[in-house]
Order: structure tokens, then sequence, then C-alpha cells
């Protein structure tokens, strides 16, 4: 009996042994990210969810890729030609890259990606939408066509937030206009998918068969090495136990830290501080479909009218080095920047609000703000703004939900009037969510519709500069979104962390990265 006993003992303690080689096994070769919440779907083509973007880049690619400069550069394309006045555009691709199934990839597979994320992509449609074919113009070559030039069609094959990544041509083909299913997350990036547990985690393993670029890394161009044997997403939406989990080694790298904790974070040596390269901006949309702000300019100029924006960043951010109040929806410095219209920017003037509203019919109906708690800066900021706009006799009711669930509501228009967000840095005005017509917001009037072709109908700079100039004044007449501000949000990592740099250009990504 105490011989058994001792067995006993003996093999609890192995399997206790076990358990904990496992855990550090684990730990040693997988990188552990905190993220503020679960994707939706990492199905790229058909969500524009930061979160979806930052996971799905290390499975999928683009034929293009940003630079740190944010030059597309090519990465599965090898180079490309244009001709017929810059309207037929054909791109060479590189040859031998596998899927994650195996299968080589070809020009099938990239004809049948854009053809699904013109049609049933947000991001697609911006320059699908003039494509009069795009078809194989040999194995390894595509040529699309379109019906009049668009300059930024090289920046919008590079961004994979809501861009066109490719997948192989059978499973978009299956999937159609409806999210594809994990099982069928393949592509061609350095890691390929592996599970994921709901509310858990989810898993990225390196893949071993992976044939990238041998040229430096650079921004998201170049060489992309897996140097981990895995990275695990981990949902955790306080934002406390984020950073208690690095600083414990719980976590190897953990999002959107906020502004209050700045100071006290930059002197403790247990973290490592990672400031975004370029400003994120928060963003308010308003309903353009539905409801009572549905085409009503006045009242919305009366919402904006009411807002101080520099008050919701000193609350919502703190820390005055992490953000500044600029009305431009480009920073200063950027060939984009542009006060044109930024006048109504953040006036903070109740009284003339209050006269707007009542000038445009205003009866004190509850308006429905749709914000999350996931992200507390957007919390923050919907709780001024609401404050605000009672000031002005605007009656605001927050709806106050997680991300996962803002992200399905904002898609059904009855459930909202307007909504909180943000802006990631993009290198192009075309690529601003304002600015299609497909997402959540639905802004569509002759006037913008006019002003988009202006903009994306030349290659010209100084006409591109000018149209776009004119749609931001467009935009704070009839404000489909207001700008809150510009935020420097930062990360943090375990400072064992390497081969990641200070910043970030938009998105973290952990190929090169070692620990």
């Amino acid at each position: 009996m105490l011989r058994r006993f001792r067995n006993l003992l003996r093999g609890a303690a192995f399997a206790a042994l076990s358990v904990v080689v496992s855990s550090q096994a684990m730990a040693a070769g997988t990188l552990r990210y905190a993220t503020i919440g679960e994707p939706p779907s990492l199905d790229v083509h058909v969500g524009t969810a930061t979160i979806a973007a930052t996971i799905g880049q290390h499975m999928f690619e683009t034929l293009y890729a940003f630079d740190s400069k944010f030059e597309p550069q090519p990465l599965l394309a090898s180079g490309e030609k244009l001709e017929d006045g810059d309207r037929t555009i054909i791109i060479s691709l590189r040859q031998g890259v596998t899927f994650h199934n195996g299968k080589e990839l070809t020009a099938e597979d990239v004809v049948a990606s854009l053809k699904r994320w013109g049609e049933h992509g947000a991001r697609g449609k911006l320059l699908m939408a003039n494509a009069v074919s795009v078809e194989a113009s040999g194995k390894y070559e595509v040529t699309l066509k379109l019906s009049e030039p668009n300059g930024a069609w090289k920046s919008m094959m590079a961004f994979p937030n809501g861009g066109p990544v490719i997948y192989p041509a059978d499973i978009v083909s299956a999937a159609g206009g409806n999210p594809i299913a994990p099982e069928n997350y393949i592509g061609t990036g350095p890691f390929r998918f592996k599970e994921w547990r709901a509310n858990r985690y989810v898993e990225l393993v390196k893949y071993d068969d992976y044939k990238g670029l041998e040229s430096p890394a650079d921004g998201y161009a170049g060489a992309r090495v897996a140097e981990v044997d895995a990275v695990r997403f981990i949902p955790v939406p306080d934002v406390g136990t984020r950073v208690s989990g690095i600083q414990a080694g719980d976590y190897d790298y953990a999002e959107f830290i906020s502004g209050d904790l700045y100071e006290t974070l930059k002197n403790d040596s247990s973290v490592r501080i990672h400031l975004s390269g370029a400003p994120i901006f928060g963003l308010v949309f308003m309903n353009s479909k539905q409801g009572l702000l549905k085409d009503n300019h006045l009242l919305r100029r009366a919402i904006q009218t009411a807002l101080n924006k520099e008050e919701a960043l000193r609350v919502s951010v703190g820390q005055e080095e992490l953000w500044d109040a600029n009305g431009s929806f480009f920073p200063k410095g950027n060939i984009w920047y542009s006060e044109s219209g930024a006048e109504a920017y953040s006036e903070g003037d109740p009284e003339k609000a209050k006269k707007m509203a009542e000038e445009a019919g205003y009866d004190g109906t509850p308006i429905k703000l749709l914000v999350s708690t996931n992200y507390k800066t957007h919390f923050d900021q919907a709780t001024v703004f609401t404050r605000q706009l009672a000031d002005a006799g605007i009656n605001v009711q927050m709806v106050v939900v997680d991300w996962a669930t803002l992200l399905k509501k904002r898609a059904q228009p009855d459930q909202w009037d307007m909504f909180v967000t943000h802006h990631g840095n993009i290198p192009d005005p075309i690529l601003l969510t304002a600015l299609n017509d497909s997402y959540p917001g639905w802004w569509v009037t002759d006037e913008k519709t006019s002003l988009k072709a202006q903009f994306t109908g030349t290659s010209d700079l100084n006409a591109r500069r000018e149209a776009w100039s004119k749609l931001q004044a467009l935009i704070y007449e009839q404000v489909p979104t207001m700008k809150v501000g510009d935020v420097y949000s930062y990360n943090i990592a375990s400072p064992g962390l390497k081969g990641i740099g200070d910043s970030t250009l938009i998105w973290p990504h952990f190929w090169g990265v070692s620990k």
C-alpha cells in the first residue's frame, strides 16, 4: 500500500514536471500576443477589423507590400507594366510560391481572389468596380483592364486590411460572399493557421516550405522569416491584465495600452514601449442609410459644432506628447495634409450647436451611440462627447457592447445612429473607410461620387491632391464621420523580444522576431 502511494506521488510529480516542461517548451517557441479581443473572422476580403488584419497578414499575402516609406513593392508579384494610357495593368507573378496546402500559386488563384475581393470586399469595389476584365494572360501573369486609369491601384493592392490577399482559387470559389471557414484559412505567408479556440486564442505556426523574398526586410516588404515556431493571439479585453501579463512574463506583446499608464511604463524595466510610427485617429461615424441622421446634414453639423475634441483627447489619452488635436485627416508633413474644411473640426460651441439643431428640426429623439469598452479611448471619448452634446440639448443614448459585438452591430443599420472606432495610418486617401461606399455608415452622395472620380481618375499627383482637399471639405460639410484627433498609440513588449523595432508601421508583425 505504501509502495503504491509512493508510486502515485512519483507519477503525480512526473506529470506535474511534464506540464512545466511542456509549458516552458511552448513558451520558448511560442510568441504570446495579448489582443484587445477576438477577431470577427480572419477572412481578409470581407472585413476591415484591425485585429483581423494584424493576425491575417502573417498567413495571407498580397501582390504588393508597403516598405517603410509606404511605397508599394512587389511581394507575390515580380513586376508589372502599364499599357493603354494606364488602363491596362499586366502583373507578373513570382514562380514557385506555394500555398499552405502545398499547391503552387498561379494566375488562376490571383484572378479568382481579385474577382471575389472586387465583388464582396468592402475595399475591393474601390478598384474593381471599374474593372473591364481581369484574366490570366499566362500561368504566371494576370492582366487587369480598367475603364479609367486609377492612380491608387498599387496602394490598394498593397493594403492588407480588407485587401486583396491571395487565396487558392477553389477556396474563394466555394466561399463566394460568405466568410471563409477557419479550416480553409490557407495562404502563402510565413505562418499557417493551426487552431482557433473561442475566447482562448488563435494560433499560427511556422510554414516550413515558405518561399519568400531574399531582399532585406523593409516595412512590410522584403524578406519575411519566421523565427519563432508559433504565434498565439490571446484575447485579453482588460488593459490592466494585458500590462500585468507582460510584467509577469505571461505574454510577450500586448496592444493598445492606455495613455494614463505611459509615464509609469516608460520607467519600468520589465516592459519595452513600442510607439505607433504614425498616428492613428479616432472616428465617429454617422448612419447615412437609416435613422434621423440619414441625410440631415445640418443636424450632423450641429453635432460636430458641439464637440470639443481637445478635451476628449486630453481625457481619453492623457499625456500631451501622445496626441495632437489636428483636423486634417493626414498629419503635418504628409503629402496629403490639408486644412480644407478643418475650421469646423473642434468648435466646441454648445449654444451655436443648439440653434443649428433646432433649425435642423431636432426634437430630442435619443441618438444611439454605439461604443465598446475594449478600446478604453473609444469609451472615454464617447463619454465626453455625450456630455458635450447634452450641453447643446442633443440627447445621446450610449449603447455599450464588447468590440466583437460592435463589429456585428455596425453592419446592421437599424442598430445605431453613430458609432466610435479608429483608423490606422494609411498611405493614400482612397484607403480611408469614409470614402468606401460599402463601409458601415454607407456614405454615398452625388458630390462624393463626383469628387472621388476626380481623385482616382488620374495619376497626376497635384490633381489628386487638389481633389482630396475638396473631398476633405465635403466630409466636414456632410459629416459622414468626425475625426477625433491624432493619437500616437503604443503597445508594450517583453524586453527579451528581439528583432522588433521601436515603433510599428501600421500593425505589428512577427516575422523576423525571436524571443
